[in-house]
């Protein structure tokens, strides 16, 4: 149970490396306002710099995953759960603020939330098994 766990988790961690890309990389190109629902590139433009930050914040929250996954895969256990839990956890407390913020949200938060919280739990699971 535990490798479903960090099998979630890396997944987590892959789409918020591509959240990253959206954000920080790729910002004010015409299909990354859409799924944002920035309307005009004078908008996004105006948000670039924000944008390019929060992206780094879903870069470093993933790295913070992989670098957990890659550490239990090696054997250190302990260090690696926790920094899965610690990544994951912040993911899925992103989500809900992204929701609780702003309602109509709520599709966005699931897509950047689930597949952290299935890891949460499942990952919760896989080391009560232990």
């Amino acid at each position: 149970m535990l490798i479903v766990g960090l099998v979630l988790a890396a997944a987590a961690a892959a789409f918020h490396v591509f959240i990253f890309a959206l954000e920080s990389l790729r910002w004010t190109e015409p299909e990354t306002r859409r799924i944002f629902g920035v309307a005009s590139e004078a908008d996004a433009v105006t948000m670039k710099q924000l944008a390019f930050n929060q992206g780094f914040y879903n870069l470093f929250l993933a790295l913070t995953t992989l670098l957990g996954v890659g550490l239990v895969i090696v054997g250190a256990n302990t260090v690696g759960v926790t920094l899965v839990f610690a990544g994951t956890g912040m993911m899925t407390a992103a989500a809900l603020v992204l929701v609780l913020s702003d309602r109509r949200r709520a599709r966005a938060a699931a897509m950047q939330g689930a597949l952290p919280l299935l890891a949460v739990i499942v990952t919760a699971i896989g080391i009560a098994m232990t």
